[in-house]
């Protein structure tokens, strides 16, 4: 059990991520606002990139491992080209004569749905021995890269300009899915080429771009404190109100009973609308692994 100290907010923030600046630059001014360092994001966007950055804020960062892993995003795809980053922001390998027509690609964007295998881009910082993709790319070396499986719950064309040979497509699909891949797939698999110009995340688990804060919305700590999201109001795991006695026996370690929850089911400990612990069922028993103190 790890008992989490009680000086820092406990809570998450939905950013929309601004373009031209990284995962980590988003984290870097948050903690120049809050002047503290325990923040943390739960999964990078590139710097092209904008849409929902879920971060967690001070003691959250230990339930980022409890958040839903789902992704939705608005890809725009480039069509006769490819690059070797597979989006915008690389040079470009390859340039293709074919025109596509809409039928073209919603007949093609079928076979992407479902349990799919995808071969990462080696522009990514997926690890091979030790040494992240980019950088095997970046010093003109050969690596092997191994696909992987990923789920596309849905994809989607939104729209497509025949003219400029350009669409935008929804895609939901799980953690770890390349939606660059993606485009450089459906590019090769029509013999045109594509490649990502543009990536919207429209959705994280529970966060959704609609209710996303602007990063010129959170200049103070009070600005931070009023877009600060309760975690249990975006986790799905049940959860177990603590009375006063309960309260004081699980800040000390001490287990509690169990009479509503199954076997090795996780279970959010809650008082006072906030959550204070995290257990894990063992038969009639409710251990405690985490210890949260409400703000």
């Amino acid at each position: 059990m790890s008992t989490v100290s009680n000086n820092l907010p406990l809570g998450f923030l939905n950013v929309n991520k601004p373009k031209g600046m990284t995962s980590h630059d988003v984290v870097a001014y948050l903690r120049r606002v809050l002047h503290i360092k325990q923040i943390g994001h739960t999964g990078t966007l590139d710097p092209f990139a904008t849409g929902v950055l879920p971060i967690a804020i001070g003691k959250a960062t230990k339930l980022i491992e409890y958040l839903d892993d789902d992704k939705q995003y608005l890809a725009t795809i480039q069509f006769g080209k490819n690059t070797k980053t597979y989006d915008v922001e690389g040079e470009v390998t390859e340039v293709f004569d074919k025109k596509i027509s809409q039928n073209d690609l919603i007949s093609v964007l079928k076979n992407f749905e479902g349990e799919i295998m995808q071969l990462p881009p080696i522009y990514s910082a997926i690890k091979v021995n030790g040494k992240k993709l980019y950088d095997y790319a970046r010093q003109g070396l050969e690596v092997e890269i191994k696909p992987r499986q990923v789920f596309i719950s849905k994809i989607e064309l939104k729209s497509f300009d025949v003219e400029k040979q350009s669409a935008q497509i929804l895609i939901a699909c799980s953690k770890g899915t390349y939606i660059r891949s993606i485009a450089y797939d459906i590019g090769k698999t029509l013999g045109c080429g594509g490649y990502l110009t543009g990536l919207v995340r429209t959705k994280a688990g529970r966060f959704l771009i609609e209710n996303s804060a602007e990063l010129d919305e959170l200049q103070t700590p009070q600005d931070v404190q009023s877009r600060l999201i309760n975690p249990i109001d975006v986790t799905d795991y049940p959860q177990y109100s603590l009375n006063d006695t309960e309260k004081e026996r699980v800040s000390h370690g001490g287990f509690i009973h169990n009479k509503n929850f199954n076997d090795k089911v996780i279970v959010f400990l809650v008082y006072g609308g906030k959550i204070y612990a995290i257990g894990m069922v063992d038969k009639d028993k409710i251990l405690v692994k985490k210890v949260f103190e409400v703000l």
